[in-house]
């Protein structure tokens, strides 16, 4: 008897499609990067999405071997620098996805809060994925505090529901 499971692929989409939701709210609107926003200790929304896609590229280049971006390089100014990492850290998990190998094979890397640690590269996978997601669902709560609606509901139910009439 098999057990429901989400795909890494399945996770990726709805990233990608809660992110775009972002995206649109933002570009529509890019004072919204400057409202106060107290979670992780930043001062503004802006900060927090860097905070987001920080952890998304830092993850995808700890998975591919490569060398992290150092956090405060990571630009926060204007969406498209914010969604134009998103992109690139997104290209990076599908290029290691495509490459295959053991997901279940543990590897070793600095966090910036925990010191070294050591976790396989399915758990880092999607701890920055889901990260991003627990994240956006506290933006959506402040953003709304001020005023704001995103126009697509983030729930992963709406990746695969269809109306009935």
């Amino acid at each position: 008897m098999s057990q429901p499971a989400l795909t890494a692929e399945e996770m990726l989409a709805w990233n990608d499609r809660t992110t775009q939701t972002w995206q649109d709210l933002v570009e529509t609107d890019p004072g919204i990067l400057l409202i106060d926003c107290d979670v992780y200790g930043v001062l503004n929304i802006g900060g927090l999405l860097q905070h987001i896609v920080a952890v998304e590229t830092r993850y995808a280049q700890r998975l591919a071997g490569t060398t992290e971006t150092p956090y405060e390089a990571i630009l926060c100014s204007t969406p498209a620098e914010i969604f134009g990492a998103h992109r690139a850290a997104m290209e990076i998990y599908r290029s290691e996805l495509a490459k295959g190998g053991d997901w279940d094979a543990k590897f070793e890397f600095q966090t910036l809060t925990m010191g070294r640690a050591r976790a396989s590269r399915k758990t880092v996978f999607f701890h920055a994925l889901l990260h991003s997601i627990r994240h956006y669902a506290q933006l959506a709560t402040l953003v709304r505090q001020h005023g704001f609606k995103p126009a697509y509901p983030m729930d992963y139910l709406l990746m695969g529901i269809e109306k009935v009439d």
